[in-house]
């Protein structure tokens, strides 16, 4: 289901910092430019709380998530929050293990094809490259000659319009933004703005 999501438009929205007064409305804006897969980091204020109005909101071809998840104590929340999927940081089997028993869809960090293969014998849905400004096109492309075939790799850090197009040429299916896309502070229509800067570029590399 995430990889279905992420055929349709391969770009994640990571809304840290996020707060929920604002969530409806930051998440219109992105599900009209396209967006599919939103998350919430768990490190923002009442992070709960904005996925439970992002997913009562929003469509049900947009999953919402949660990043930053980094016990099985806060899967089980993000499951009652009505959140579907799990982003994190690093690859804790614990973590790991308790989003698949909670049929929870998994996208774990990942920096070295060691962490690669363990989270996928874990079961994740696709691996988070993170942090990307470390690793590069040509990681990328190694990992991806080893890696079973259909692996999905996202990128996380620092990826903005204008240095898409390298990874996708080395194989990326998609991206995760952050900073790029959502600061706390922006409006809305800021952030209408960027989401659209960013799926015109992603169309343009398809």
């Amino acid at each position: 289901m995430l990889k279905q999501a992420l055929a349709q438009n391969g770009l994640i929205a990571i809304l840290r910092g996020l707060r929920p007064q604002e969530a409806a409305a930051v998440g219109e804006v992105l599900y009209s430019a396209g967006f599919r897969v939103i998350e919430v980091p768990l490190n923002s204020p009442e992070p709960y709380e904005s996925i439970r109005i992002l997913r009562s909101t929003l469509p049900a071809d947009c999953l919402i998530g949660a990043g930053t998840v980094l016990t099985p104590e806060q899967v089980e929340q993000v499951k009652a929050a009505g959140g579907q999927v799990i982003v994190m940081p690093h690859s804790d089997a614990k973590v790991l293990r308790a989003a698949k028993a909670a049929g929870l869809l998994l996208s774990p960090g990942v920096a070295t094809p060691t962490e690669a293969f363990a989270a996928l014998a874990e079961g994740a849905d696709v691996l988070k490259m993170f942090p990307a400004e470390q690793m590069g096109p040509a990681v990328v492309k190694a990992w991806l000659a080893v890696l079973p075939a259909g692996t999905v790799l996202v990128p996380v850090g620092g990826i903005t319009p204008d240095n898409m197009q390298v990874f996708v040429e080395a194989g990326v299916k998609g991206f995760g933004l952050g900073s790029g896309l959502f600061k706390p502070g922006m409006t809305p229509e800021q952030v209408a703005v960027n989401a659209k800067a960013y799926v015109a570029a992603w169309n343009a590399l398809r």
